[in-house]
């Protein structure tokens, strides 16, 4: 296949990145800063170029020959600087739902190519019509635990609209919802995918490793399960 990764520098977009090659696909790359990529990458069947995420015809000018774009798109870097990621977060919150705009927007010129946001795990169920993206109570407790500050409590709810923006859509969409608590750690190709609610582990726990993040989102590439749909994912 063919897949774009937008944000293919960052945390998850790298190891989307990875996963994609090493599986034999060929990978368009984008990021803010592709041509210093281009000269550090030395794998085969990856191509890098800069797009614009909030400009619908740049991402429409990138689309031709793709089967499936994939946006981990986030303001900054947050593999490079976190804290940068989480300021710039707050400060423009809307930027999520905006983004999912501009990439609808150019996909209609390509309605057959897919797309996959990945996005946040706030607009997730934690009950049946419970969610916690619209409470700030259980916002805050959740952000208290996850060590973030409560004005984030505004990405989160971004995140949440850019679902909205995509569920009113007829393009070919999915969402990722990761779990809850998503950090870098080891792929073992071993979980469970759920649809508005999160995958709670024996603990009563939402977790995944990015590793494993990575492995759904092209299992979701090359297997469709999830279109117009949102999904989660947990151990």
């Amino acid at each position: 296949m063919h897949i774009g990764v937008i944000g293919a520098t960052g945390t998850i977009g790298s190891r989307v990145v990875a996963e994609a090659l090493e599986r034999g696909h060929h990978v368009r790359a984008f990021s803010r800063d592709a041509a210093q990529a281009g000269r550090e990458e030395r794998r085969d069947n990856i191509t890098w170029t800069s797009v614009d995420v909030l400009d619908p015809e740049g991402i429409a000018g990138v689309l031709p020959g793709l089967d499936v774009l994939i946006s981990g798109f986030q303001p900054g870097n947050a593999a490079r600087d976190f804290a940068d990621t989480v300021r710039r977060s707050i400060a423009d919150p809307a930027v999520y739902a905006t983004a999912a705009r501009a990439l609808l927007k150019a996909l209609e010129s390509h309605p057959r190519t897919r797309l996959i946001v990945i996005g946040g795990a706030g607009s997730l169920e934690i009950e049946p019509g419970v969610v916690r993206a619209d409470s700030d109570e259980l916002l805050h407790a959740a952000l208290d635990g996850l060590g973030l500050p409560r004005e984030y409590a505004a990405a989160v709810r971004g995140h949440r609209d850019a679902l909205n923006v995509l569920r009113t859509s007829n393009r070919l969409w999915t969402y990722l919802s990761p779990a809850e608590e998503i950090a870098p750690g080891e792929r073992t190709g071993r979980f469970r995918t759920g649809g508005d609610q999160p995958v709670l582990d024996a603990d009563g726990r939402s977790r995944i490793s990015v590793e494993d993040t990575a492995v759904a989102l092209i299992d979701e590439a090359e297997l469709p399960r999830f279109v117009q749909r949102r999904f989660t994912i947990g151990y």
